[in-house]
């Protein structure tokens, strides 16, 4: 396997290994929120590791303060306010804001 191959099948792998990390932190956070943390921690950190980016739709369930993943209603609070979504989570208190258009 040439080098460029390689590299290519690491990432793959990596990137893989993230999106399992996140279904095994969205099966675990109804019995134990600290191990879907974890298991949000080791995914963030193989990307880092392997220079591989979160999807966007799994990079908003992470709360960027404190690594919380985030259900609404249980560990963040969700609301529309003028045109934009304000998430907050219910650990630390960190807002993040996503522009969102009626249609």
């Amino acid at each position: 396997m040439r080098r460029k191959d390689r590299k290519l099948w690491i990432r793959d792998m990596a990137a893989q290994r993230i999106v399992r990390l996140f279904d095994l932190a969205e099966e675990s956070f109804d019995n134990d929120p600290d191990l879907s943390k974890r298991y949000v921690f080791l995914a963030r950190r193989i990307g880092m590791r392997h220079r591989v980016r979160l999807p966007s739709h799994l990079k908003r369930k992470v709360c960027k303060g404190c690594g919380t993943y985030l259900v609404p209603g249980a560990s963040c609070r969700v609301r529309v306010r003028g045109g934009r979504v304000v998430t907050t989570c219910l650990e630390c208190g960190e807002t993040s804001r996503r522009p969102f258009r009626f249609v």
